[in-house]
This record gives structure tokens, sequence and C-alpha cells, in this order.
């Protein structure tokens, strides 16, 4: 996703940096888990907007770091310091022989506090989850070999998603280097074509240099995963670190967008008075511009679809809400796009999961396509008009442009909010009830009723991803959590972990499948020991719910190793995740009839700490409508399920 936010990065002499984002909630006490002398944290150093002769302010001495400002420290210890001077409060590693050293100075931070994830996959997705929940940077740290490899899929995501992560992972020391040593593998290479920018350290001075540019290729432009790999014997070294040490990249930061033209807003809202369809398409890229997106609906009453990656941008109980877009979106925003005469598509990337046949989407529209990423510009669709910019900036151009003119007071779109009020009757999402079986689109309305539409929803990837997109009311940006562009499996439980540890005390669930569930389920561990409010509500068909959808619609139903259950019995409910869960001491309980789900889901939400309801739903179920890979408007499907030969 082309994710817009803002390009300015307050950054200082000392080499603090950090995206203009609001200030961290209180965090939840973490007492038990830490040892005394960590128990009294100081206010942790914000990095803010100064001369850049001004230096940053040095962290506060404590009996924790016995040397002083001018006095030689390991490199590990310079690596966390700064960190801090970074605002970072939170961090998601796991230690291993080529990162102990970084894990030893973690315990001598006074600011920082490790969330011990059970695996690098699970912390490195957590890193994902806080980032998206907070639009902060989410850090994870990992060894070298096995561990640094185990991050990869959740850089691929973040790359995708558009979401700022920092990963630091350990390296066999510099000698070593290149002799296929054990825990060796060369992750700056592998990682090369997933991350916004990656560092292999061979000076341990060049440590504070390059922390400090890391979080500000990661949360300016379009924001991105970056990865920092720091030799054993580098973090090893004593070093007297140097703070002023300024940034070296001229080429990047020559390009960052500039504020948007006026006379390219001014082209903007001329169209938008020429039009008479008008339809505004958002994507990931508008999560730091909420309020400015609403407003500008206010004053133009357009409506709004948006991506996967979109939900909440634009509060979706709107009155002007189309909902999402693309193979799984809505009739009436599919039909909304169709019949279009101006396409206003803000921070997307018109990916193939929404445009479908790139040809036939928005085929009647004029097209203004704006994105803070010039390669997205005409990539997929050629706009009429393309403005390369932050969203954010340019949303607030074109309102202070349109409030009170002439222009916004002639704007009348009536006849065509009232044409798709219609396509909103006649198409409304709706599923079948068969007796007591639970319809899992159901069991997430009563999720949305009970939490007011309020909670964080986090989610793996298949049928029940796009339930939970379709029946779950999202208001606000940053409520949404999901591997949109990647699809990874397994996101729901850590990332969920992660935006609890950013939101404290807010209730955030994991919808998931049993398949996503279980490829991450050892971080059961960690919301229990953290007692974390996760709830995990899992939409258990026993089967790969997508792809048995696919099967049935489109290879005769034939099952392709897509049963998950046991296959010597059954009628049992294979794994037993109840039992599971309360292995890890996790309150758990099951439920199979739709008369029950309510008085479960209200327990689960009322009981402190994680929560674990496994909720049986019938495996025949389709995800609907559903528009075919590659397909288009017309070809939508609207009705059936797996209970019907195709």
């Amino acid at each position: 996703m082309a994710t817009a936010t803002s390009a300015a990065v307050a950054f200082s002499a000392g080499g603090a940096v950090a995206a203009a984002v609001s200030p961290k909630p209180t965090r939840r006490p973490l007492a038990r888990h830490l040892p005394a002398s960590r128990r009294a944290l100081p206010a942790p150093i914000r990095c803010s907007a100064v001369s850049p002769a001004a230096p940053s302010p040095a962290p506060p001495a404590t009996a924790l770091r016995p040397w002083g400002p001018s006095e030689p420290r390991k490199g590990a210890d310079i690596l966390v310091e700064s960190l801090e001077r970074c605002g970072i409060t939170d961090v998601f590693a796991y230690p291993g022989g080529a990162s102990m050293e970084i894990h030893q100075a973690l315990t001598r931070s006074p600011l920082i506090t490790n969330h011990l994830f059970r695996h690098e996959q699970g912390e490195a997705f957590a890193a994902s989850g806080y980032a998206r929940a907070s639009g902060r940077v989410g850090v994870c740290v990992a060894t070298s070999g096995p561990g640094a490899t185990n991050l990869v899929s959740a850089l691929a995501d973040a790359l995708l998603d558009s979401i700022p992560m920092v990963a630091i992972t350990g390296q066999v020391p510099r000698r070593m280097i290149g002799t296929d040593a054990f825990q060796e593998t060369p992750i700056v290479e592998v990682t090369r074509s997933i991350t916004k920018h990656n560092y292999l350290v061979l000076d341990v001075e060049d440590i504070p240099r390059v922390v400090q540019e890391a979080f500000f290729l990661a949360s300016s432009g379009r924001p991105g995963p970056v990865l920092v790999d720091i030799p054993k014997d580098i973090q090893q070294q004593m070093a007297v670190p140097v703070w002023d040490t300024p940034m070296s990249l001229p080429g990047y930061i020559a390009r960052l967008p500039k504020p948007p033209a006026t006379d390219l807003l001014e082209q903007v809202l001329r169209l938008v008075g020429e039009a008479r369809r008008p339809v505004l398409y958002v994507g990931g890229g508008c999560s730091a511009s909420g309020d400015e997106l609403r407003r500008f609906v206010e004053l133009t009453g357009i409506p709004v679809t948006t991506t996967l990656m979109g939900l909440g941008n634009f509060p979706s109980d709107d009155p002007l809400s189309l909902r999402m877009l693309g193979m799984h979106g809505t009739v009436y925003a599919n039909y909304a796009v169709d019949k279009a005469d101006l396409l206003l598509a803000f921070g997307v990337r018109f990916d193939d999961r929404v445009t479908g046949k790139i040809e036939a989407f928005a085929s009647r529209s004029k097209i203004v396509h704006i994105d803070i990423d010039p390669a997205e510009i005409g990539k997929n669709k050629q706009p009429h008009v393309s403005i390369c910019a932050d969203v954010k900036l340019a949303l607030q151009g074109l309102n202070a442009l349109l409030d009170g003119s002439k222009a916004q007071k002639s704007l009348d779109f009536g006849s065509w909010h009232n044409e798709l009020e219609q396509q909103k009757r006649e198409f409304p999402l709706a599923y079948k009830t068969f007796g007591e079986a639970i319809p899992p689109q159901y069991a997430i309305q009563v999720l949305d009723e009970l939490t007011k539409g309020e909670a964080i929803i986090a989610t793996g990837v298949g049928q029940h991803q796009m339930w939970a997109a379709q029946y779950y009311t999202y208001k606000r940006p940053r409520q949404w959590l999901s591997s949109a562009g990647l699809g990874a499996m397994g996101f729901g439980l850590p990332a969920a972990a992660g935006a609890a540890v950013a939101n404290p005390g807010v209730t955030v669930v994991d919808i998931d499948g049993d398949g996503s569930f279980l490829m991450n389920i050892q971080e059961l561990a960690l919301i229990r020991i953290e007692n974390l409010p996760v709830k995990v509500m899992i939409l258990n068909n026993q089967h790969l719910g997508m792809v048995v959808q696919w099967e049935d619609r489109f290879y005769k139903a034939n099952r392709a190793h897509t049963y998950l259950g046991n296959p010597e019995d059954e009628s049992e409910i294979y794994p037993d995740f109840v039992t599971i869960a309360k292995g890890f001491n996790v309150p758990a309980v099951r439920v199979t009839k739709k008369s029950d789900v309510r008085a479960a889901i209200k327990k689960m939400l009322e009981t402190p700490g994680p929560y674990l309801l496994d909720v049986i739903v019938p495996h025949q179920e389709h995800v609907l409508p559903m528009i075919p890979s590659g397909g288009a408007f017309k070809d939508m499907i609207m009705d059936g399920d797996g209970r019907t030969t195709y």
C-alpha cells in the first residue's frame, strides 16, 4: 500500500529521529516481570524538533550504567542508547548467540522494555502490529542465521503494506563473515529486495548515525522496514559514542515529495465541480489523515470506499461510506466505482485484488491519483491528474481551497447519493442461517455490537479476514490490523499482542482462523505472561477455508490437502485449542451453537487479560460477494456456498 504519511521528521544533532506522532499512552505496569532496579522508570526521552546546533539530551545517569557521557561503553550499549534517543520504549526481541550482547545491554536500559515473544516471526509481526496500531516505528531484534531469516515474512509484509519498522539482527564476527560460520546468513543480501533499505555495520562509531538514519528512512516518505545487521565483535567493541554525527542521506532527502502545488489542487477541484458521480477510493496511505479526509467529505459530499488497508480511515458507519471495494467488497462499492465519472484515488496502489481486470476498472472515470510514492503513479492505472505528495498535506490544501468557497457551495451530488442508497437497499451484505450452526458473519456482528465497534481488530489471513473486514464497524484509523499485501497467515495473534503493547488497557481482538492461528499459537505464552487484554476468537471450520472456497467454485470441490482436522475421526474438533490454551494458562471456551454465541462473546470480553473463544463454524460457508481473480464487476458472484455443486 502506498502509504502517505507526513514526511516531516524531527531530528537533531544528537541523533534523535522520530515520526511526528501523538505521545504514547501511559504504559501498563510490568513491575512483576522486571528486576527491582527497573521498576521505577524515568520518563522516556522524546525526540523534538530543535535547532541542529542543539544537542539531544543524554539519558539520565542511573546505577545500571556506571559510565559517564565521555567514557567508553560496548557497541551494544551504544545501540540501545541510540534507540532510547529515538523515543523507543518497547522492543520485540528473541535472544541468541549473535545478539546476546544486545540483550545484555537492554537489561541496562532504564527506558526500554523487551517483550519476549516465542518465535522471531511472532516478534516481527508484533512490531508490525505495534506500528500499525500506533503510527510509531516498531522495533524487533533477532540473532543471526535462522533468527534473522525468521524475520523475512514480516519484513516483506511491512514493505508491501508500508509499515515503519526497524529490524536489528546480530551477525557473526567480521572475521567470520563469508566463511559459512555457525548460524551465518547474509541477511543484508537476503532482505535487500524486501526492505526499504538495510545496513551492515562494520565500524562501531557508525552505530549512532546508522540508527538515526534507519528511523528516518523507516518513518519518512512512504514508510517501510529497514534492517540493521551488526556483527558480534562490533557489539563488543568499546567506544565513546559521538551523538552529533549528521545523517548522510542527501539523495534520499532530495527525492522526498514536496508540498502539493496549488494549481494542481485547483485542477482536482475543477474536476470535482464537473463530476456527477464522483467516488473517493481511499487506501492505507490515508491512515495519518483521517480528520482531513472526513472534512473533505463533509465539504464535498463525495461517497467513500476503502481498500482492505484503508478500513477505518473513513468511518464505515457513515452514511457516505460504501465500505470496502474489490474482490470481496460490497456490491454497492464496486457498482459505484464501475459507474463513477470521477475516481479520486488517495493513498492507494491499484492492487489487483481491488481492480480485478485492470482495463475494466473505473473505465468510465477520470482518475485523480494522489500518493507519496512516485513509483506508484501510473504503475497499474494511468491517471488523468497525478500529484506526488503527502495525502495529509494534499487534503489540507484541498480543504483550505474549498472551505466557504462558491465552488463548495455549488456541489450537489444528491441524485448520485440516492442511486447508491438504492444499491445498498437492494444488495446489502447478507448471509444464510442453518439451524443452530454458527454463521461466522453472525459471530463478528455480535462482537461488533458488544464492543460498540471500539475494539482494535487483528486478523490472520483467509475467509475470517474477509468476514472481519465486511461485518465489523471500523470508526477510526489504526483500528484494523491485517496482512493485506502479503497475506501472511499467522499474523493475527502476534500483531494483536503488539497492538496491545502500543495501546495499554485497550481491548484487542484477534479474529482468526484455525489454520492461521496454529501458525503462531506459541504467542499465547506472551499474552499470558504479560497479561495483555488480547481476546482470540477463532472461527474454526477445520479447513483451510479460503482455499476450500476456491476448490468449491473452480475445482469441482476436489480437496487438495485443505482439511486441517483429524482424517481418522472427522467428527472430533482437532486440534483441541481449548486444552492447548489452558496449557498456557489462558482461559478458553468452545461454542458450537448459535444460541450460545452472544453469552460466550460477552464472557470473553468481560474476563480480564487474555482469553480464547473457539467458535465452531461450517466449512461450507463462502465469502460473498466475490469477483473472481482477473474478473470485472459484471462477473461478480453474489450467492451460493459449499453445499452447492458448481
